[in-house]
């Protein structure tokens, strides 16, 4: 048998199943695998682990923070984890009801009536308007889209397209995901077709069942801080297998050329991130005063009278979002309420949202009207993020939220003049409670540059062609 073969067959069988029983209780994961998974020292990180060995092999329990790990005068806003997520909607605004009266911070400038339901968290925001997307305006609904999330233009038509490159929550979920559960979560209340792609034709999809999402974020694996919990015995089996794997792949670097152990080393990198994800599922989640279990949503909204239950719907996920966000199973979402082009039937309405943009005469009531419960959807769950204390703080401010639609105008299918807040500051990295005016069509992708340096991606620029900028929105950041 030839070396490669030896390997192909050595390596399937660390895959192939366990025997029946084998399953019945975990395996403990051996020293090598402890001291792989085990974090940095304290003076590399803001959270300290106590050590130990227990049956052979390498403990660790993480620790609370304590003012040790920062000293005394440290800001509270370096102590929590900065979340980001994109919160959208489809089929824009209208624009002369969405701007806020006034320009500048604090009371010189007032909410419009559109963003009326903000009022609670007005002093959280930064609203931006009068800045356009600066790509080539050709598939109704998309161009907007992908010209804002990946400052590139949308390739196809209505019936078939794609994007060039990784939206903003993608890219943020490459600096920051890694350190929880779950590298990002994707929702759409009516379909799972949201605006959140890795890359070319690679959509992520969004979960649509509040229940389905309740249960795979807090399901059977998940323990709130000091919680007992049952830990799912097929994991001891799995970080058993991955140790042995690593042991093996060591072995085969040594017979291997430089380009194969460079395609190793990309193949490693995987194997790696996935232990740490495995032995997350093994240890408490952050112990924070505010991570609990949420209660379980509904297991069902069915339709009534052959509309979706949107409030509802909305909210029972948000509550969800939240609580992962605060026991820190993820720190990036991708939030859609409304899928553009989409006729969904909000209360009240004699007929779909795209449609009445299209075909409801001026000023369009029943437009502004689904506008405010949009924005009212909105609302609660900013509303619910900053009722989660965090520090001297809440969890709306260790956190930048990107709110915006595809559109300015949907009866003209306007990338100009776009509707954009910004929610929280990132931990103080951004300027809240102001209204920003551009009166020059300015490049929207200075405000996503803005959030990802304020995130820490480090960049030195945005967009390509006429959404190129080296310059993020100064009035937005600290």
């Amino acid at each position: 048998m030839s070396t490669s073969n030896r390997w192909i067959e050595r390596f399937s069988s660390l895959f192939a199943p366990p025997a029946r029983g084998a399953l019945r209780r975990p395996v403990a994961p051996s020293p090598a695998l402890g001291r792989m998974l085990a974090p940095p020292p304290l003076s590399a990180s803001r959270r300290g682990v106590l050590r130990g060995a227990l049956g052979g092999a390498a403990v660790t329990v993480g620790l609370p923070w304590l003012e040790l790990f920062v000293g005394p005068t440290a800001r509270a806003e370096t102590t929590f984890p900065v979340r980001f997520g994109v919160w959208n909607w489809g089929n824009g605004v209208r624009p002369e009801q969405w701007r806020p009266v006034g320009e500048g911070s604090g009371l010189s400038w007032t909410l419009s009536e559109e963003l009326a339901p903000l009022i609670n968290v007005k002093e959280k925001l930064a609203v931006v308007t009068g800045m356009a997307v600066k790509v080539p305006n050709y598939i109704p609904h998309w161009s907007g889209a992908g010209g804002l999330l990946t400052g590139l233009d949308a390739l196809g038509d209505d019936e078939d397209w794609t994007v060039q490159g990784p939206t903003i929550d993608h890219i943020v979920a490459d600096q920051i995901g890694g350190a929880t559960i779950y590298k990002s979560i994707e929702i759409g209340l009516d379909t799972n077709e949201i605006f959140s792609f890795t890359g070319p034709n690679a959509r992520a999809p969004g979960e649509t069942d509040p229940f389905t999402l309740y249960e795979r974020i807090f399901g059977a694996t998940f323990r709130e801080p000091g919680e007992g919990g049952i830990v799912d015995p097929r994991l001891g089996y799995r970080r058993s297998a991955l140790d042995a794997v690593m042991q093996d792949v060591h072995a085969l670097q040594r017979e291997l050329g430089a380009a194969d152990r460079v395609r190793l080393e990309a193949h490693l990198d995987g194997v790696r991130a996935l232990e740490q994800r495995l032995a997350r599922l093994q240890e408490d989640p952050p112990d924070l005063e505010a991570c609990t279990r949420p209660v379980a949503p509904e297991v069902s909204y069915p339709d009534i009278d052959g509309r979706v239950q949107i409030s509802a719907r909305a909210q029972a996920m948000h509550e969800v979002l939240a609580m992962a966000l605060a026991c820190d199973q993820t720190r990036v979402f991708n939030f859609m309420l409304s899928r553009p082009v989409a006729n969904l039937m909000f209360p009240g309405s004699p007929d779909g949202h795209h449609n009445l943009t299209h075909d409801e005469p001026s000023p369009q009531p029943e437009v502004h009207e689904i506008t405010v419960q949009i924005i009212t959807e909105l609302a609660y769950f900013l509303e619910r993020l900053d009722s989660i204390p965090e520090g001297d703080g809440t969890l709306l401010d260790h956190a930048a939220i990107l709110c915006c639609s595809e559109h300015g105008e949907a009866r003209t299918h306007a990338i100009t003049d776009m509707p954009i807040v910004v929610a929280g500051s990132a931990g103080g990295r951004l300027v809240n409670d102001v209204h920003y005016r551009s009166y020059t069509d300015e490049n929207v992708g200075k405000v996503v540059l803005s959030l990802l340096r304020a995130m820490g991606v480090s960049t030195p620029s945005w967009g390509d062609g006429d959404t190129f900028t080296e310059d993020g929105l100064s009035a937005i950041e600290v």
